[in-house]
C-alpha cells in the first residue's frame, strides 16, 4: 500500500506566504515525478502548478513563475511547494501528485487529500 499526505495549507493575507508538505510512504521502490495542482470550487479541472523530475528539474505555470518554488527530498520521499507574495487568485484545493513504482515493480500515480489555500484580500 501507498499513502500519500499533505500538510501546510491554511489562510493568510495576500502578499504572504505558505509551504506546502506532500509525504509519500508505503511499499515504494522509486518516485518518479512529483507535482502539485489546484482546483477552484465550482470548476472541474485541476491546474498544474509546478512539477519537479526525480532529478530536479522543475517547472512552473505562468501564473505562478517568480512566486512558488518547488523542490523534492528523495530521502524522504517528500515534495514541497514554497508559496510567496500570495494572492487572492491562488485560493483554491491543492493536490499533491506523484508517480510510484512499488516494490512489486507496478507504476502508478497518486493523488494526496487536498489541503485549502485562502489568500484574503
Amino acid at each position: 500500500q501507498v499513502h500519500v499526505v499533505e500538510s501546510g495549507g491554511g489562510l493568510v493575507q495576500a502578499g504572504g506566504s505558505l509551504r506546502l508538505s506532500c509525504a509519500a510512504s508505503g511499499i515504494i521502490r522509486s518516485v518518479g515525478t512529483m507535482a502539485w495542482y489546484r482546483q477552484v470550487p465550482g470548476e472541474q479541472q485541476r491546474e498544474l502548478v509546478a512539477r519537479v523530475l526525480s532529478g530536479g528539474t522543475s517547472d512552473y505555470a505562468d501564473s505562478v513563475k517568480g512566486r512558488f518554488t518547488i523542490s523534492r527530498d528523495n530521502a524522504k520521499n517528500t515534495v514541497y511547494l514554497q508559496m510567496n507574495s500570495l494572492k487572492p487568485e491562488d485560493t483554491a484545493v491543492y493536490y499533491c501528485n506523484t508517480i510510484i513504482t512499488t516494490t512489486w515493480g507496478v507504476v502508478s500515480t497518486y493523488w494526496g487529500q487536498g489541503t485549502q489555500v485562502t489568500v484574503s484580500s
